[in-house]
């Protein structure tokens, strides 16, 4: 079983920052992406970034020049730093990990529980 556990969500006014984290336990073997989603009500899930285990990184237009995402491997753990948030970033976010769990190259999908951020203005 692996297990994804995300801190660092909360209430924050427009402007301000946050930075989320979340890590990885369980039997892994190695996690190949990391990455953050977010998804706001009546609107689906949706990519906000993503990072590779050799540091490639991936961001939604939304986040481009605001978030910054990083990894740190021997940890297991992906972070969101978030600047400038804005009303429009309210939404869960969900870490999610596609893990290799020692056996063959199969890589498992697994998500957090989410964690709540809410901007106000």
């Amino acid at each position: 079983q692996v297990q994804l556990v995300e801190s660092g969500g909360g209430l924050v006014q427009a402007g301000e920052s946050l930075r989320l984290s979340c890590a990885a336990s369980g039997s892994i073997f190695s996690i190949y992406t990391m990455g953050w989603y977010r998804q706001a009500p009546g609107k689906q899930r949706e990519l906000v970034a993503a990072i590779t285990r050799g540091g490639t990184t991936n961001y939604a237009v939304a986040a481009q020049g605001r978030f910054t995402i990083s990894r740190d491997n021997a940890k297991n753990t992906v972070y969101l730093q978030m600047n400038g948030l804005k009303p429009e970033d309210t939404a869960v976010y969900f870490c999610n990990a596609r893990v290799n769990l020692g056996v063959g190259d199969i890589l498992y999908n697994y998500w957090g529980q989410g964690t709540q951020v809410t901007v106000s203005s």
